[in-house]
């Protein structure tokens, strides 16, 4: 899964209606402007630290971070720009967005001289996965291998893996499958002990689940369409379900509050979408109806609203932020 999106998005700009799949702040500006005033909540109510850091995980095209940071600027807040972003040509894109980005391969190499406002938007569910699935013989790993040579194809290994699996599942039918994504935690680990470290706080966006559970959540998109993940590697888009009730755990072991997760549609409501999409409708009529699709195509249940999840995590010294007061839709 690795080589593959290495592949994949190294090829070129996936995003938009002429590439794979949309994400949020292509839908809308609505979606970075709002990340954008949650940022700078935070930062005004810590009382404005001067030193403060953007961070964007996967940043996309900047689309994100372009409308975030005009947001920011209406309150004088401009911070430096850190993208952390592996892939030279969407790094071109983002240098047009966002000029003064600075680009890190690593999230070890993000600067160390003050709080990091972390924003991880659709990054996670892309890092790769490892799947564990019960056989008559006991839990094994899940490897790739060539299917007559033509495509590739997932089957136990050989090795025994039993001691990997949580207890709670230990006894599950054959066939079960238990996932989990190393890399993922590896990550919000590292960050979540520079932000207990130097401040500041991580907002993850991204569909996934609350609490552990089993089956394979692995899946390929091309064209905005569902794919097979084994045929043609390096040529669609493979995600997997974020595992949210692991990335919270992983935040509160460095002593980060946490906040959520709630979904994406009761967070941009709590944020005041439906405020600003008026404001927009009102100032260009002409727009109205596209305006408020998009609106809806980020909140409502069968959209984006409620498979996307939203967590949070800041350090223990700042302040509770907004957008979780509602209850888990």
């Amino acid at each position: 899964m690795r080589a593959s999106n290495g592949e994949y998005y190294g090829a070129g700009d996936p995003f938009g209606v002429e590439g794979d799949f949309i994400t949020a702040p292509e839908i809308s500006q609505m979606f970075g402007e709002l990340i954008g005033m949650w940022l700078t909540d935070l930062y005004l109510r810590q009382n404005s630290p001067g030193n403060c850091h953007y961070v964007e995980l996967g940043p996309g095209r900047g689309t994100l971070a372009a409308d975030a940071l005009r947001a920011m600027s209406k309150f004088e807040f401009a911070p430096p720009v850190h993208f952390v972003e592996t892939s030279e040509a969407l790094r071109a894109q983002q240098l047009q967005n966002v000029p003064l980005a600075t680009f890190h391969e690593r999230v070890e190499s993000l600067p160390t001289d003050g709080p990091l406002l972390v924003v991880a938007n659709e990054f996670f569910d892309a890092l790769p996965i490892r799947q564990l699935i019960l056989t008559h013989a006991g839990w094994r790993e899940r490897v790739v291998v060539r299917d007559r040579g033509t495509k590739f194809a997932a089957m136990p290994g050989s090795y025994p893996m039993d001691g990997s699996v949580p207890a709670a599942f230990q006894n599950s039918p054959v066939g079960s499958i238990f996932e989990s994504s190393p890399d993922a935690a590896a990550i919000m680990y590292e960050l979540s002990n520079r932000i207990a470290t130097q401040g500041g706080a991580i907002l993850v966006i991204d569909y996934g689940y609350t609490q552990p559970g089993l089956g394979s959540t692995l899946q390929a998109v091309k064209a905005h369409d569902y794919a097979d993940p084994f045929l043609d590697p390096g040529t669609c888009d493979l995600t997997a379900h974020v595992n949210f009730f692991e990335l919270a755990n992983l935040a509160r072991m460095r002593n980060l509050v946490v906040a959520g997760p709630t979904t994406q549609g009761v967070f941009l409501s709590a944020l005041g979408i439906g405020q600003r999409a008026l404001a927009l409708a009102e100032a260009s009529p002409d727009r109205r109806e596209d305006i408020f699709t998009a609106r809806d195509r980020l909140i409502k249940t069968g959209e984006m609203g409620t498979l996307f999840k939203v967590l949070a995590a800041h350090a223990p010294d700042w302040p509770a932020p907004e957008g979780f007061g509602g209850p888990l839709a």
